[in-house]
């Protein structure tokens, strides 16, 4: 297994050890957000977060009202004007609504009023008493007082005059969450609605501390009448619409009141959260009623079993997120969220059990976003580790691509087809030896060489292997594909040639000016195409992005014969193959090639001829490829015309024939 290098690149042992570091901390990440929520499910705002997401769910589709449930009586508005007394009327007045009730069929009669002080008017105390019967249930309380000293139980109830009658006592008491919303069913066993189911003879189901209460909607969605209407159903009401019903009398204002104003006797539910309204305490009472009686109450999940949702919420995330995250992970972890919210939704709904999908939503999302957040600042690291890296190699467009996808790159060794490019400066060392006593000016002047050459590698695109002393070298194709590296190479040694002429003019106004003599610079150029290595190249402790292969050493090659051939640029016969549509390239010899038995063709690049000098120089080649070449031939002299950038090749041909 080969060692990570300083930047964290390089070798597939390092990407594992990467990928199983990522998948350890995911664990971690796991398990802390599990314990985390597990002690925060603990606490009043998640509890009450929990009952928030229970009001929303229980009330998204809400249930119809059982057929047979409670009437409601309302001592509202309208039964203060037509009674013409306001709040509290004579007790004679509701003994008259009893005997009414009862005449029209009532099966059991609820009077959600306490009664538990004798009246100014004795007689109408008589009255009630005397048509209270076992078919009455009257409300009672129950309060506890907690004072720094002690906690005081109090239980209110009717007065022993109307119970002695037989009509029972229900605790009317209820329970509210830590946002005084109503969501609990009462567990006294004499609680009212309790009571009422008994004496309708209505079997009921026995209630836990954890069940929560199933609104069935807004304020007066119970069928509702006046309580001057319940005086006098006969004139007021449809026949029979008493005959064997239970009936709620009780405060039921018809303006329901808002969470703002309040109200007496009226509470928020869960349905409040859509309405905004109280519901009258009669209401409480049949919605509690009917919960009783027809097995609607919902069961709270209790510690474990939310611990273990949100456990298998994160469990579900780490899956999601186990081997990347992006923006698939958002795709996924929206329709993730919504199955949540539908199973809580079904499990309340078809098992009657509820688990809030707030936990499993946060322990998913805290692992999701967890990771990214990992993630994301592991890429911020691998990005400033690529642009450390490569800043010295490539132009910054380059760079900047290659960070922003790192998968372009691949780090630790690759075969590629590559452009290799070799530039050497001719005569370096007379000028070395001239400038031997003056080493600011020799490091100034190769500054001063090398800094355009290196500006027109980056701006084709190229990248910079190394510098050897005068000599630059670099290529194309990596780290990032380029379709057309032969000839951004090519392109780019012109560019060279042009720089240079440009330095040499600036240099000889110099020296002009100085009264001296001006060095005049030239370089030659070497370029090949072929196969070879390139990546990291080095020991653990230091490395250098390179290429090595045959055709590299072939580059280096053809820039130290170029001098051989009296041009300043030589290209290999693949580089010439890729850039003649580019470009204009010429065959000028064939060479050896150390290691290799065939001879490799080489070619320079020509500018500004015409086909005719062209096809003469291609028959110049073949004539001395086939051994008929002359010193004497007249074809010199006329390519010498015709094609002065090659007048230099053609006066060392002739020497040499």
């Amino acid at each position: 297994m080969q060692p990570r290098n300083k930047n964290g690149y390089g070798t597939s042992g390092s990407t594992l050890q990467k990928a199983r570091w990522r998948q350890a901390r995911l664990v971690l990440l796991g398990l802390f957000v599990t314990v985390a929520l597990a002690l925060f499910s603990l606490t009043s705002p998640f509890s009450l977060a929990e009952l928030r997401s229970f009001d929303y769910l229980s009330t998204l589709r809400p249930l119809s009202l059982p057929r047979d449930g409670p009437v409601i009586v309302a001592i509202d508005e309208p039964s203060m004007a037509e009674i013409g007394s306001q709040w509290p009327w004579p007790r004679a007045l509701h003994a008259r609504l009893i005997e009414a009730l009862r005449a029209a069929g009532a099966k059991a009669i609820g009077l959600d009023v306490i009664f538990a002080e004798p009246s100014a008017a004795p007689q109408n105390d008589a009255a009630l008493a005397g048509a209270l019967g076992p078919d009455v249930v009257l409300a009672g309380d129950e309060t506890l007082i907690e004072t720094p000293q002690a906690n005081q139980f109090i239980r209110t109830e009717p007065l022993v005059e109307f119970t002695e009658r037989g009509a029972r006592t229900g605790i009317a008491s209820v329970h509210l969450s830590g946002d005084g919303t109503l969501r609990r069913v009462p567990v006294y066993a004499d609680g009212f609605a309790a009571q009422l189911a008994e004496v309708a003879g209505r079997q009921r189901q026995p209630a836990s501390d954890m069940a929560l209460l199933q609104t069935f909607g807004p304020a007066r969605t119970y069928p509702t009448v006046s309580y001057y209407q319940a005086l006098d159903p006969g004139q007021f009401l449809p026949e029979g619409f008493f005959r064997d019903r239970v009936v709620i009398v009780g405060l039921s204002l018809q303006n329901a009141p808002t969470l703002q104003a309040g109200g007496a006797d009226a509470f928020a539910t869960s349905f409040t959260v859509h309405s905004g309204r109280l519901i009258a305490g009669a209401e409480i009472q049949a919605t509690i009623f009917d919960n009783m009686t027809n097995d609607l109450s919902i069961e709270r999940a209790g510690r474990p079993a939310v611990i273990a949702a949100i456990a298998m919420a994160a469990l579900l995330a780490a899956a999601v997120v186990f081997r990347s995250t992006g923006w698939r992970t958002a795709a996924i972890s929206l329709p993730v969220l919504l199955l949540f919210i539908a199973a809580s939704y079904a499990a309340l709904r078809l098992g009657h059990f509820f688990v809030s999908p707030v936990g499993p939503a946060l322990s998913y999302l805290l692992v999701v976003t967890g990771q990214a957040g990992f993630d994301y600042a592991a890429e911020r690291r691998s990005r400033r580790d690529i642009t450390r890296a490569f800043s010295r190699y490539l132009s910054p467009a380059l760079v900047e691509r290659l960070a922003n996808d790192p998968s372009q790159l691949k780090l630790g060794g690759e075969r590629r087809t590559l452009t290799i490019l070799f530039c050497d400066v001719r005569g370096f060392t007379t000028i070395s030896e001239a400038l031997k006593d003056d080493p600011e000016q020799l490091t100034a002047l190769i500054n001063r060489l090398l800094t355009p050459l290196s500006e027109i590698v980056f701006e084709s695109g190229g990248t910079i292997d190394k510098y050897i002393g005068d000599c630059l070298m670099a290529f194309w194709n990596a780290p990032l594909d380029d379709p057309s590296h032969a000839s951004h190479a090519v392109g780019a040694a012109l560019k060279m040639l042009e720089a240079i002429e440009h330095l040499n003019e600036e240099l000889g106004r110099e020296a002009a000016a100085l009264g001296t003599e001006p060095r005049v610079l030239k370089i030659g150029i070497g370029i090949n195409t072929g196969d070879c290595v390139v990546g990291n190249m080095g020991s653990a402790r230091r490395f250098d992005y390179s290429v090595l292969g045959d055709s590299v050493n072939l580059a280096s090659r053809l820039e130290g014969e170029s001098k051989n051939y009296g041009v300043p640029l030589l290209i290999g016969e693949q580089t010439a193959a890729l850039s003649a549509a580019d470009f204009t390239v010429a065959e000028l010899d064939s060479i050896a090639v150390k290691g290799r038995t065939a001879l490799s063709p080489i070619f320079t690049v020509v500018q500004a001829v015409d086909d005719q000098a062209l096809d003469r120089h291609r028959q110049l080649i073949a004539a001395k490829y086939a051994g008929d070449l002359r010193s004497t031939s007249a074809a010199f002299g006329e390519l010498e015309r015709d094609i002065p950038q090659l007048g230099g090749y053609y006066r060392l041909l002739r020497q040499r024939l």
